[in-house]
């Protein structure tokens, strides 16, 4: 299996627009951060975990040409904006399969109306195959890819262990019920968004705590802000088996 980190920024991306902070001023690639999302691929086959903004430009710099599907964690923004950006998949391949909860996939379809019509449908707009995701397993292809329910403040999310992967993003609360489905994973990938506390995000103290407890024999931080600081000098201060993710970053598994 092979992971790319398409984007490990927050909502408003690194740099800010706009801002004078001295991380958004950095010369460092690694401190320069799309939205959030992963690609994961195995065998021949190819899924993107979100597809916020910023998708179009992943996919070009990622070269891919060809997705299996979309797996979404929730339906905010920065999560979803780049939706329509998959008419040129669509236009090679055919219907894109998606996979969300039930609220997610009536937001979509309320976002994004024109993709999700049957009758008088406008002829660029892609279509879609709707999945509902629930708290269980699910099987992708050759993989069964297992959900991890949490909290982002109020609203429910998903985190996905895809074998020995796990990739939780914008979690502030997770139960040990499921934190038990990913414990002692080879590889774990959950947000930390800035040092000090967040209503909605891990902050970088509760990130590790939640790596203590889970175990894994490597661990990525994403969905990261200007606010966690400059990347090498975040890292120095980081245990021997926790990482700074960064756009681009490959890892194999």
């Amino acid at each position: 299996m092979k992971i790319t980190f398409l984007g490990t920024g927050t909502s408003q991306g690194i740099p800010i627009i706009g801002s004078k902070h001295p991380v958004c001023l950095s010369e460092d690639s690694k401190d320069k951060r799309l939205r959030v999302s992963v690609l994961v691929e195995w065998d021949s086959y190819t899924y993107v975990v979100d597809c916020g903004p910023d998708f179009r430009q992943q996919m070009l710099r990622a070269g891919s040409e060809k997705i299996d599907g979309i797996i979404f964690t929730h339906e905010h923004s920065d999560h979803v904006l780049g939706f329509d950006d998959i008419r040129p998949f669509y236009f090679r391949q055919g219907d894109i399969p998606i996979y969300a909860h039930k609220r997610v996939l009536k937001a979509l379809k309320k976002r994004f109306d024109y993709v999700f019509k049957t009758k008088n449908k406008y002829p660029g707009a892609p279509t879609v195959i709707t999945n509902r995701i629930k708290n269980k397993p699910f099987n992708l292809r050759t993989l069964t890819v297992v959900p991890i329910k949490g909290k982002h403040h109020e609203l429910q999310v998903f985190g996905f262990k895809f074998g020995d992967f796990a990739y939780l993003t914008d979690m502030k609360t997770v139960k040990d019920k499921e934190i038990d489905k990913i414990k002692n994973v080879k590889i774990l990938v959950v947000n930390a968004l800035r040092i000090e506390p967040h209503q909605s995000h891990f902050n970088l103290e509760e990130a590790l705590n939640f790596i203590k407890k889970v175990n894994p024999e490597t661990a990525y931080l994403t969905h990261i802000s200007h606010l966690l600081g400059f990347h090498k000098e975040v890292e120095k201060s980081l245990p021997k088996n926790v990482f700074l993710a960064y756009d681009g970053l490959q890892i194999n598994i």
